[in-house]
């Protein structure tokens, strides 16, 4: 996994200043956002509905053939509905190691190239098969023929199409995005949120430095030692 460009790095400039364009872009970061955030719920859903379970099958004798398929269907669109989420906190994995120490613009080029020849097509084509796949879906009243008396699919099927054009909303807004870079030389910034924690930030929250750490470490081996 690379190192990603920080806050500061891809945040700066002139265009951090409220405009109606940064407005817009910071619209579609808090829908996606919001989308995320309500969807991830989900795992809670998904967390006692296999430890239920799981306490049912083993414990009461009593499965039920529904849960295999519900399971997938949660987990599926969880997975589906924070693509944008992920999407607009810029969190998806880079492959490319050297991405990181480019310029901004040439960061910018870099996405804004696979944007337009990947990202925008196979979003397209996802939103399209999608509505596809979930109308036909619909038309016939599917269930699931994974397990007997399987449950209703085509709401589960339908996630696919929503999903894809909230993901093609926030695709649009990070080739904006990629614009702007080039324009002025900085990345404009994003909606902020949770972030994972960040070992050097923390330890200047709490006020300790590395030789801090250390001297309490030379204080705590010896006694390790002895005991």
């Amino acid at each position: 996994m690379t190192h990603r460009p920080s806050d500061a790095s891809r945040m700066a400039g002139p265009f951090r200043s409220p405009t109606t364009m940064q407005r817009l872009l910071l619209f579609v970061d808090k829908l996606s956002t919001w989308v995320g955030h309500a969807f991830s719920w989900l795992i809670v859903g998904l967390t006692l509905l296999i430890s239920w379970e799981v306490f049912s099958r083993y414990a009461l004798d009593h499965p039920h053939a529904w849960a295999f398929d519900a399971t997938i269907m949660m987990y599926g669109t969880l997975f589906m509905m924070a693509g944008a989420y992920t999407l607009s906190k810029n969190g998806h994995v880079r492959g490319d190691v050297l991405y990181s120490f480019f310029a901004p613009r040439t960061q910018a080029v870099v996405d804004l190239t696979l944007y337009v020849l990947f990202f925008i097509p196979g979003v397209i084509a996802l939103c399209w098969a999608g509505y596809t796949y979930a109308a036909e879906s619909w038309a016939i009243l599917e269930h699931s023929n994974i397990t007997s008396e399987g449950p209703p699919v085509y709401p589960f099927k339908t996630v696919i199409p929503v999903a894809g054009v909230i993901l093609l909303l926030q695709g649009i807004v990070e080739i904006v995005r990629c614009v702007v870079c080039l324009r002025e030389g900085a990345w404009p910034s994003r909606e902020e949120d949770v972030e994972e924690v960040d070992v050097d930030k923390l330890k200047q929250m709490v006020h300790v430095q590395d030789e801090d750490i250390a001297a309490l470490d030379r204080l705590v081996a010896p006694h390790g030692k002895a005991q």
